[in-house]
């Protein structure tokens, strides 16, 4: 497992549930993509509401058969890796929007990691 220490980027992908690349889910496919460029980890968030660029308002309150909520997938990792990795969500990603900010990382380790330092 790489260290990821210090300033790093996230970046945070919005698309919706119903995106779909070659009939599987885009979030499962993004983040397939993600774990084998090697990246650091991420997490897919789905949202309770919101709306896009046509201003279509997506909620769970509503009760429909087909859904098309809010989704975001957010990572952490260098530059130079975020880097690596946009040409190829910018390929699968037809509708949506990737948003890339600085972050600073406290603590990122396994409860392996951890209990192997433990043991010097």
């Amino acid at each position: 497992m790489r260290r990821l220490e210090g300033e790093q980027y996230l970046v945070r992908i919005f698309i919706g549930e119903a995106d779909r690349v070659q009939g599987k889910p885009l979030y499962e496919v993004i983040v397939k993509t993600l774990k084998e460029e090697g990246c650091a980890g991420a997490t897919v968030l789905r949202g309770i509401a919101g709306f896009g660029p046509h201003s279509l308002y997506h909620t769970e309150k509503v009760l429909r058969l087909s859904r098309d909520l809010p989704i975001v997938i957010e990572f952490v990792d260098t530059l130079e890796k975020v880097e690596a990795i946009l040409p190829k969500l910018d390929r699968l990603i037809e509708s949506g929007l990737i948003t890339i900010e600085k972050a600073r990382v406290i603590r990122y380790i396994h409860k392996h990691q951890e209990e192997a330092g433990k043991q010097r």
